[in-house]
């Protein structure tokens, strides 16, 4: 446990210290705030029945599919290629802890980057008048839950980054499959609904799994306060599947 906590730390360092980190930093928290900006806005000059933070929420997948690759990317691809995963291998660590380590590292960033979003319902309350204020902008349990969707959801999203950095030894190929990936993962359900199944014969059955693999269904639940376990584990349970075959694929590319 203590070798793990240090190798942890180790890697949080690492994401520290990263260009690729402040460059995700900065897209990320300018895109978001342009957009809640946009919200409040828009709800100012026009009644609603979607709070700014439903709107604000709903373009969530946008700075994931550039967050997480810059991220992630580096993880281990960079290692491979500089030939320190194979100095870390020697150590009396598993690849297990290795993997599990730098995906904890870059989730902590994650989720660190979305807290700091917080901010800005914030900064709503303490000066947006009185007559916009009394739209009912933040809705406390909207706030929990829609915010809860983006931790459970980010957890499988890192997991892909993490997993297409081991594909490969370069990062900029990391990247690009992890977008990839990351593009498919997030709007893959909804466009396969929509285009490419029919609404009866042999293949109308499978509408209903698929309509479950909607991300954007489950961001509207989540955002209507309606809790629901099944979103929950598919994405935790992705996670840790991508998390162990990332493991394997890192053992027995250094064996």
């Amino acid at each position: 446990m203590k070798r793990f906590t240090i190798l942890w730390s180790h890697q949080r360092w690492q994401m520290f210290i990263a260009p690729s980190t402040y460059i995700a930093a900065f897209m990320f928290l300018t895109f978001m705030a342009v957009m809640y900006l946009f919200s409040l806005v828009d709800i100012s000059m026009s009644a609603s029945d979607v709070s700014p933070l439903g709107k604000f929420l709903s373009v969530f997948w946008v700075p994931v599919l550039f967050m997480v690759p810059l991220l992630t990317m580096r993880s281990i691809a960079e290692e491979r290629r500089m030939g320190t995963l194979a100095t870390l291998m020697t150590t009396p660590v598993t690849a297990g802890q290795i993997v599990l380590a730098k995906f904890l590292a870059c989730y902590f960033f994650y989720i660190l980057l979305w807290i700091m979003t917080l901010f800005f319902p914030l900064i709503t309350e303490l000066y947006i008048p009185n007559s916009i204020r009394a739209a009912g902008l933040m809705p406390m349990s909207q706030l929990l839950t829609g915010y809860g969707f983006i931790f459970i959801s980010g957890a499988m999203y890192i997991a892909i980054g993490i997993f297409a950095s081991s594909l490969t030894r370069t990062t900029l190929v990391a990247g690009m499959l992890s977008f990839g990936m990351l593009f498919f993962a997030i709007v893959g359900a909804g466009l396969v609904s929509k285009f490419a199944l029919p609404d009866s014969g042999f293949m109308a059955w499978l509408s209903q799994p698929v309509d479950y693999l909607q991300t954007f269904r489950h961001l509207e639940d989540f955002s209507n306060s309606l809790l629901d376990t099944r979103p929950f584990f598919l994405y935790i349970s992705t996670a840790c599947m991508l998390l162990a075959v990332t493991s394997l694929i890192t053992e027995a590319k250094n064996a």
